[in-house]
């Protein structure tokens, strides 16, 4: 355990002045995204739309993001790495804005579409940005390191955000569930976010003349190496199919299933944020040794029977319990495999397969919510939910069939170290 600890703390002393000024904005960015997320699916609620918009919303995000991951690469490398970040976190904000200021479903559908294009080009520039910022051993480290400071943070964001509501209602004496109050509390979170954006003004990158620029071509890459890009993407596309199905209904699911008030619905996700952040930072070390195939394989096995319980548990706790280990569980290999398909393809190809990996996330997002929301609003929630313990189970098992016996060749320069 110490010499473990030795490790975890020299990868975290080697992270570049970059990837610390990024830690440090994920942070401030992760505790007020968590709360809009909490909070949004109830704000709309409030103004008296119902499930189906919701889905549309999200899936209308997703969308975008989805049709223009290809060309926000071309646009991202035309940008440059900072700027690229600068504008996708305020491109988030400005929608978050327009939906307070103007709450119509004509303004949701335009800022949804603003914020899956500030969403794509933020997801687009992060993996390249983490790896042009950090050296094989601490890689790793750095993407899950980066991913559970958010998780952390988004567990203080939920803890207070189920509150805000409370407090703002009790400043402006209206009802804590009414639009009024969560409009408040997500102005509050909105210039959060944008104070969260300050540390980004620091970053140093070069500027790349356009001679030394890399052509951004994901449809030549994907005519060169099919059956890896493929292998690479499907399992992440079925994952994002059953995600999209139930996770951005998740509070609306506690307080349908369960009758459960909104500052019990953000202990339950925040502590939910804090287990899978977590479970992100344990997962290095175990990448470590036993490869990120084999981490992301059987943490993402072993989550399908708490899936399963989260949905059909008799009673609220208990499902609230298999909430937090099955995020944990799920969730911790994320940036591992992030990783692992970096280091699956050659530095030039690194931005195209970032949109192409960014593509396959947002495409079940895209298509799942709807379909969701209409389904809840006719059948409830079983129906959604055996499809998603379908679709994590057979993405699973793609794991296992593409990667079981696989290796990066950084890991493969690494295992000594670690007497595998």
């Amino acid at each position: 355990m110490q010499i473990i600890l030795q490790t975890y703390l020299h990868r975290i002393s080697a992270f570049s002045r970059n990837a610390r000024l990024y830690l440090f904005s994920a942070v401030l960015t992760g505790a007020a995204l968590g709360v809009f997320r909490l909070l949004f699916n109830f704000y709309v609620l409030s103004l008296g739309y119902d499930e189906n918009l919701l889905g549309q919303l999200i899936t209308l995000t997703s969308l975008t993001a989805l049709l223009t991951a290809v060309p926000m690469g071309y646009l991202a490398d035309h940008l440059g790495r900072k700027t690229s970040l600068l504008v996708g976190g305020y491109g988030v904000s400005l929608a978050i804005v327009g939906m307070i200021l103007f709450p119509s479903p004509a303004m949701f559908y335009a800022m949804n579409i603003v914020m899956g294009l500030a969403q794509s080009l933020s997801m687009v520039t992060m993996s390249p940005f983490l790896l042009e910022n950090s050296g094989e051993e601490e890689r790793t480290y750095l993407f899950s390191f980066g991913s559970g400071l958010q998780m952390a943070a988004a567990f203080v964001g939920n803890s207070i955000g189920g509150y805000l509501p409370t407090w703002v209602g009790q400043i402006q004496n209206v009802s804590p569930m009414s639009s009024t109050a969560y409009a408040g509390a997500l102005l509050i979170i909105t210039i959060s976010s944008l104070l969260g954006l300050l540390p980004l003004f620091w970053l140093q990158t070069p500027r790349i003349k356009k001679a030394d620029k890399v052509l951004f071509d994901p449809f030549a890459y994907a005519r060169k190496q099919p059956v890896l890009l493929a292998k690479l993407v499907v399992p992440m596309l079925v994952v994002s199919i059953g995600a999209g199905l139930f996770m951005p209904f998740m509070n609306v699911f506690f307080r349908v299933q369960y009758g459960q008030p909104d500052p019990v619905i953000g202990n339950v996700l925040a502590w939910g944020a804090l287990a899978m952040g977590i479970g992100l930072l344990i997962a290095p070390p175990l990448a470590d040794r036993y490869g990120k195939a084999h981490v992301v394989i059987v943490t993402q096995g072993l989550s399908i029977p708490f899936l399963v319980l989260l949905g059909f548990a008799p009673t609220f706790w208990l499902s609230a319990l298999a909430h937090y280990v099955r995020l944990a569980l799920m969730n911790m290999s994320g940036p591992v495999y992030q990783t692992f398909v970096m280091e699956h393809v050659e530095p030039e190809s690194r931005a195209t397969v970032a949109s192409l990996v960014a593509m396959a996330n947002n495409f079940g997002w895209a298509l799942s919510p709807t379909i969701s929301g209409w389904l809840q609003v006719h059948y409830g929630f079983g129906p959604v939910y055996g499809a998603v313990i379908v679709l994590y189970s057979l993405a699973v098992f793609m794991y296992w069939k593409f990667f079981w016996n696989t290796r990066t060749t950084a890991e493969m320069r690494l295992a000594p170290a670690h007497g595998d």
